[in-house]
């Protein structure tokens, strides 16, 4: 464990559906790329299941062959059409803050392509201490543990996993594709219907270790 793992409390975060509303951008981006390859994509469909890596998705819309490519070819046009209409998540903004407020570090780890991630966070002001993409469900306790996370929030099952492999406190968000029970079913330590709740919960957690 690193320097920087040695703080009493690091806070990590999930990005899409946790800390923001991407389904307009993801959306947007999917719809140019249906235009540009002709192929016909779903997305209202793909936006009702974000969390699993971008190849889960494209391998729906196109034959296995051409997912890398199709693949590179998204992350390469959603800085043009996915930063703008995405939004912070209620609440968002004040749970980063209420964790400075007490010393504590931020961290967001992510499925999503890291340099796509951090345009979206630098474009809506919110600067966590570290941002970490490309992980998955439970390779996600890889950044988790080498950054000393003792808290990891997240809107799907796969966060919860992350969590529970990384021997982090789970809390889970009904703001995404995953409701109460399953996030429950999957190991979740607790469930907030949305950040606006993190900062409450969170001065209740500290004040119990």
């Amino acid at each position: 464990m690193d320097a920087m793992a040695s703080h009493a409390l690091t806070v990590g975060f999930d990005l899409d559906m946790t800390l923001i509303d991407s389904r307009p951008g993801i959306a947007a981006a999917f719809r140019a790329l249906s235009a540009e390859t002709g192929a016909f994509i779903d997305t209202d469909l793909v936006v009702s299941r974000l969390g699993p890596p971008l190849e889960q998705e494209i391998a729906h819309w196109f034959p296995a062959a051409d997912v890398a490519a199709i693949a590179h070819r998204y992350r390469a046009i959603y800085p043009t059409y996915a930063i703008a209409p995405s939004l912070a998540m209620p609440g968002a903004r004040e749970s980063v803050e209420a964790i400075r407020a007490l010393g504590g570090r931020t961290m967001v780890v992510t499925a999503k392509y890291e340099p796509n991630a951090k345009l979206h966070l630098a474009h809506l002001g919110i600067e966590p201490d570290v941002i970490v993409g490309d992980l998955w469900a439970e390779a996600k306790a890889e950044a988790l543990r080498e950054h000393g996370a003792s808290v990891y929030v997240g809107d799907h099952t796969g966060d919860v996993r992350g969590a529970r492999a990384a021997n982090a406190f789970s809390v889970g968000v009904t703001t995404g594709p995953c409701d109460e029970a399953e996030l429950r079913a999957a190991g979740a330590d607790v469930i907030l219907t949305s950040l606006t709740e993190f900062p409450a919960w969170l001065d209740a957690y500290t004040a119990t270790r």
